[in-house]
């Protein structure tokens, strides 16, 4: 067995786990309809009481007057960028070298739909006011991804978004927000859903990361483009006869959850200083601005896992499933807090960074 498989294997034995909201099991979805009628009619293709009253729902939520339920984000953003384009008679859009659209999606937008894209500042850094004012090429639409999960979740100031707003409302370039992590940054931001959505043309959410539901997404913007992104739905194949587990449990989770974004953040601050405080790790953000954070670790991966899988054993605490080589020196994880992080004592996870500490200091380089 490989250490990479070591450590998850170690990780799943643990009793307490600092990530997320628990397994991905089929318990999810058992929680979620628990209480509901089971004669309830379910939605067909994308019609029905289950599915509109929650379109309806999400669209208030988020400021917007219409939305559209897809069961998947890459979906819902690749048809929104498609949309503009075609209004726009104009098959280019910009957004950060690290979207999601860049380096996850196959070249789904290019090679479905021709689009090009035009990247953004560097991989390193946020997209700033300049950059946009720096493009030399015309564009369709600017994506921007709040929060940029593949730099650790780092944001940008608010007046940054307002004055990119303007911008391309002076040029008529459209604004698409990739909102995934929505619900994870209004706790720092200190504003409203709507404060944040009224700044975009169209908005796109992920009910399967904060929120913890099974998969799907929404997609808000005004009627005139939410009806020509139900057309792509159904091109696409998205209009599946029915998408009630998905809504059932985005709903549910979404009505448990949001109520603890604070209380996600708050924990997520508390957790990075610990990670800060011992010896070569660091955090991406220092202090997260979101829910979710990058962990730097000064050592190689091949050392590291042997390290936290003792660690997970002694002390039956789970820090990461995995981590990421970086270089040859050096390795990083991805934290995302949620219920999971609650149900930990504090003098257990103490010790767990403590062992963390002492096995980096003891650790001959």
């Amino acid at each position: 067995m490989s250490q990479s498989n070591t450590l998850v294997e170690a990780f799943k034995q643990t009793n307490y786990q600092l990530n997320g909201h628990g397994k991905r099991n089929i318990q999810i979805l058992k929680e979620a309809i628990t209480e509901l009628d089971g004669l309830q009619e379910s939605d067909m293709y994308g019609q029905g009481k289950i599915i509109e009253d929650f379109q309806a729902k999400m669209a208030d939520y988020l400021g917007k007057e219409s939305a559209v339920f897809f069961p998947s984000g890459t979906m819902a953003q690749q048809i929104a960028l498609r949309i503009w384009c075609d209004k726009k008679v104009l098959k280019k859009v910009a957004y950060h070298p690290l979207s999601h659209l860049e380096i996850h999606e196959e070249d789904g937008l290019k090679k479905l739909h021709h689009i090009e894209s035009v990247l953004l500042a560097d991989k390193t850094r946020l997209i700033e006011l300049e950059d946009v004012l720096n493009i030399e090429e015309d564009v369709a639409c600017i994506l921007l991804e709040l929060p940029q999960r593949e730099i650790g979740g780092q944001l940008p100031d608010f007046k940054t978004l307002e004055d990119i707003s303007g911008y391309c409302r002076d040029k008529g370039i459209k604004l698409h927000l990739d909102g995934a992590r929505l619900f994870e940054i209004l706790p720092y931001y200190k504003k409203s859903a709507v404060e944040i959505c009224n700044l975009f043309d169209s908005v796109y959410i992920s009910f399967y990361k904060g929120i913890g539901g099974i998969a799907g997404a929404i997609l808000a913007g005004d009627p005139s483009f939410i009806e020509v992104s139900k057309v792509w739905k159904r091109r696409h194949g998205g209009d599946l006869i029915s998408l009630y587990p998905y809504i059932v449990s985005s709903e549910y989770y979404l009505d448990q959850r949001l109520p603890k974004m604070n209380q996600y953040y708050e924990y997520a601050i508390e957790v990075a200083e610990l990670f800060n405080q011992c010896r070569s790790v660091s955090t991406l953000p220092i202090q997260p601005v979101s829910n979710m954070f990058h962990v730097y670790f000064n050592i190689s991966k091949d050392k590291l896992e042997p390290i936290l899988t003792a660690i997970y054993k002694k002390t039956g605490i789970g820090l990461t499933s995995y981590v990421v080589e970086k270089s040859e020196q050096s390795c990083y994880c991805e934290i995302n807090i949620g219920d999971q992080v609650t149900k930990i004592p504090k003098g257990k996870l103490t010790k767990g960074f403590q062992m963390l500490d002492e096995s980096m200091k003891n650790l001959k380089y």
